[in-house]
């Protein structure tokens, strides 16, 4: 997310400092809609945050059913809080099926990482990212297939946590620009510098 942040903020009018900050809430009880609020306010009060991401994703494959009833019923409630108490530009992050979708755009880099020579068709990760129906258990797999050739010794516990930050952080944006899901999050991302007058 701060990579495509900070590729973005290269199309602002003068220069702009981007940071990311994770906003750790309490989720317990709370519906989706309050979750939002609660790390609007937490964010401004906080760390005076201008964009709030908020990550959902479409497990049933369908990008306009998360927006309609997660996304837009967060953004009308936040629009009518208070002004300087809570940050109002929402920015929507909606993986179709499961954020682990994203790390299947890259391949290449996954077998590095998983450190195997296996084919794409031998791992069974050759497909779609975002026609994979469950990404996480598809990832799960691939790690347990590349896995087996290595004797115990040498078999490293890798698990698919492992991988996120690491993936996160090379993964080659150009590559995710491929996911129509990825699209959307950027241009939701350059609207709310819109609104803020950055773009």
């Amino acid at each position: 997310m701060k990579r495509t942040l900070d590729d973005i903020a290269f199309e602002c009018k003068g220069e702009i400092g981007t940071e990311l900050k994770v906003l750790k809430i309490e989720k317990k009880e709370l519906d989706f809609v309050e979750q939002v609020l609660e790390a609007s306010e937490k964010g401004v009060k906080d760390y005076g945050i201008t964009i709030l991401c908020v990550h959902a994703d479409a497990d049933d494959k369908k990008y306009e059913s998360t927006r309609n009833n997660k996304i837009i019923p967060a953004q009308k409630e936040l629009d009518a809080q208070r002004e300087n108490d809570f940050c109002k530009i929402l920015v929507a992050v909606i993986p179709i099926q499961e954020t682990e979708s994203w790390m299947l755009a890259d391949c290449e880099l996954l077998k590095e990482e998983i450190g195997t020579r296996k084919t794409d068709n031998e791992l069974k990760i050759n497909r779609f990212p975002e026609d994979v129906a469950n990404p996480k258990e598809v990832i799960e797999d691939a790690i347990r297939i590349a896995r087996q050739d290595c004797s115990k010794r040498n078999r490293k516990n890798l698990v698919i946590s492992d991988l996120y930050q690491i993936v996160g952080c090379k993964i080659e944006l150009k590559k995710l620009e491929n996911l129509p899901s990825y699209q959307k999050f950027k241009e939701s991302l350059r609207e709310g510098l819109k609104k803020l007058n950055f773009l």
